[in-house]
């Protein structure tokens, strides 16, 4: 079996490198990072244009019908561009819950609608929020933590807690309502919020048992996205060493001449080969509806998060005083691959999971 990318696919790598590189050069992330929105809306646009918003939505519906490896793809680049925008959060997160309403599928396809998903590890198990029905409407009441771009989008897929048993109901924002307030987390670059939804006006979109297979469905989405993102972040981390290594001199050699640096950048380079190895399985599983997704994608995520904040520690000591500097655009990579490993537990609690179901008992 041929694992390797197609023509097609290597021409959508490039394609998304060069747009991201003149769009988003490191010297940017700084003014992004630190604006009002956190992000460039002008941006969005782009992005649809270029067919990312609606990769796999199919073609009848308004989007470019490919498989979730392309659209990992995308994800690589953005993570290595560490782009600031809901494109997680649409893509990854509110997309199989929007696959119930064709009528979203075609506006997120055309780049006018972006949500996010209400529930921080995209697991409602312990749902915060509560449905009831008023008539012919549906109503939210409750609060949700920790929601990713939650200050940028336009909806919410909220997990509720219905009469029936946990469904998907859809909230979009009108007149300050739901209420959001942006929290000061890590990572500047995607904000985290929390959303007071007080009998907020929702439309449903699944009734259990069925929101229960599509938040399952949307968590592998999530691991194996952000696992995508942790190897764009690491491969940056690892560029970025590499090309101080070359031109940073001492005792009359560059710096990568010395063991003690080349080491460090070597074993980057294997650890972020790895991750990109696991992280493409688990988007090959999910694009394939695989058996073993829900594994690959615990596995991806476990291992390219502890990779991606690895590279990023090296690399920050291999520029030695200057990349502890805030003026170096390191620490954004560092607080994004934190971020990664922080979201939907730690790669311990992952790798246990995966001995469970592999050993059983």
């Amino acid at each position: 079996m041929d694992f390797s990318f197609s023509p097609e696919q290597d021409q959508l790598r490039t394609q998304a490198r060069s747009f991201l590189e003149k769009r988003y050069p490191l010297a940017r992330l700084a003014e992004i990072a630190t604006s009002a929105d956190g992000w460039d809306r002008a941006s969005w646009p782009e992005l649809a244009r270029l067919g990312w918003t609606g990769a796999s939505i199919s073609e009848a519906q308004g989007g470019a019908g490919l498989s979730f490896v392309e659209e990992g793809i995308v994800f690589e680049e953005l993570g290595r561009a560490l782009y600031a925008g809901p494109y997680f959060s649409t893509v990854a997160l509110a997309l199989p819950a929007l696959g119930c309403a064709p009528d979203l599928l075609a506006k997120v396809a055309s780049g006018a609608f972006t949500a996010t998903f209400a529930s921080p590890a995209a697991n409602a198990s312990g749902a915060a929020v509560d449905g009831r029905r008023d008539g012919d409407r549906w109503l939210l009441r409750g609060e949700a933590d920790l929601v990713p771009d939650a200050g940028l989008v336009e909806a919410f897929v909220v997990p509720a807690r219905g009469p029936d048993g946990i469904g998907l109901y859809l909230a979009e924002r009108r007149d300050a309502r739901p209420l959001v307030r942006v929290l000061d987390t890590v990572d500047a670059t995607r904000r985290l919020a929390r959303v007071t939804f007080e009998d907020d006006d929702a439309r449903l979109l699944a009734a259990p048992p069925a929101a229960a297979k599509i938040i399952a469905a949307t968590r592998r989405r999530a691991l194996a996205a952000l696992a995508l993102e942790a190897v764009g972040v690491a491969s940056r981390a690892l560029a970025l060493g590499v090309e101080h290594a070359k031109s940073r001199e001492q005792f009359g050699r560059p710096i990568g001449a010395y063991q003690a640096v080349s080491h460090k950048l070597a074993d980057t380079y294997v650890e972020t080969e790895l991750a990109r190895s696991l992280a493409y399985w688990a988007a090959w599983c999910i694009a394939e509806d695989d058996g073993e997704a829900e594994l690959a994608a615990s596995a991806a995520k476990a291992y390219a998060a502890e990779a991606a904040v690895a590279a990023c520690e090296r690399a920050i000591q291999v520029h030695g005083g200057m990349g502890f500097t805030w003026d170096h655009p390191l620490h954004r990579y560092y607080k994004r691959a934190l971020w990664i490993e922080s979201f939907d537990r730690s790669g311990a609690a992952h790798r246990a999971d995966i001995a469970q179901a592999i050993l059983g008992g």
